[in-house]
């Protein structure tokens, strides 16, 4: 029965201080899992010698690594200087796209995209009024396109996963003050995710919610390392379960 274990983690928010930690959580969870996925905040500031840091940990992993960007990649408007950095050790970065990925044989598919704000029920976003608040809006929009086409792409894989930084459910930010929800995801996202039903969402982000959601019958895992408490959590998943039940917890890396 092919079973592909994924390592996950968000919000490392690697630097020089952080290098060390970093390098041992590398070191060991090769033998643990068959892939890493990275659900943004890469850095601490955007810097891409912060990205190094962990760029020079993914290219020892001995195992495929994919991630997406998060707003703190962005700070400095040198996104693209940190990607090539980690693209350089062998990262592959999914910024509204897809990849798929041979293993154990098996195929594995991830959309990814970081995401962006907009709030859920009850406090949301409108597109309406000034240009940069309609703009915001539309930002938003085409991560949700991306993430359709992503996913349509990858539906023919027998394990699919999206990868993002912002939630795409209220039921993950719990233990956030409900102030900042509209800052922290959206729930414009679920509507690929509840379309096409992969087996996994992982996010990060909001440091301070909940691990464990749901997208309708799509399991949602807040996988910043600041919630797990971990560096790293496995989710095992086998791509002989019909639907999202396939998804099964690991014991925690770390």
């Amino acid at each position: 029965m092919p079973r592909v274990r994924i390592a996950a983690a968000g919000d490392v928010h690697a630097d020089d201080r952080s290098r060390p930690r970093i390098e041992a959580a590398f070191s060991q969870v090769g033998g643990d899992a068959d892939v890493v996925l990275l659900a943004g905040d890469l850095t601490t500031h955007g810097d891409p010698e912060e990205a190094r840091v962990l760029a020079d940990s993914c290219a020892e992993v001995g195992i495929p690594v994919f991630a997406v960007l998060g707003n703190h990649d962005w700070h400095t408007d040198r996104a693209d200087a940190v990607r090539r950095v980690l693209e350089e050790a062998g990262v592959v970065v999914l910024e509204r796209s897809w990849a798929t990925c041979d293993l154990n044989g098996t195929r594995l598919g991830i959309a990814g995209t970081k995401g962006f704000i907009g709030g859920f029920p009850g406090s949301t976003l409108p597109d309406f009024g000034e240009p940069i608040l309609r703009e915001v809006y539309a930002e938003t929009g085409r991560d949700v396109e991306a993430l359709e086409k992503g996913l349509a792409a990858i539906d023919d894989c027998p394990l699919r996963v999206v990868l993002l930084h912002y939630s795409p459910t209220m039921s993950t930010l719990a233990g956030e003050p409900e102030t900042i929800w509209t800052f922290l995801g959206t729930n414009r996202l679920d509507g690929p995710i509840q379309k096409h039903k992969p087996h996994l969402v992982l996010h990060g982000h909001a440091h301070q919610g909940t691990f464990a959601g749901a997208v309708g019958s799509v399991p949602v895992y807040n996988v910043a390392v600041h919630v797990t408490g971990r560096d790293f959590f496995v989710f095992e998943l086998d791509s002989e379960a019909p639907d999202a039940s396939g998804a099964k917890l690991e014991a925690p890396v770390l």
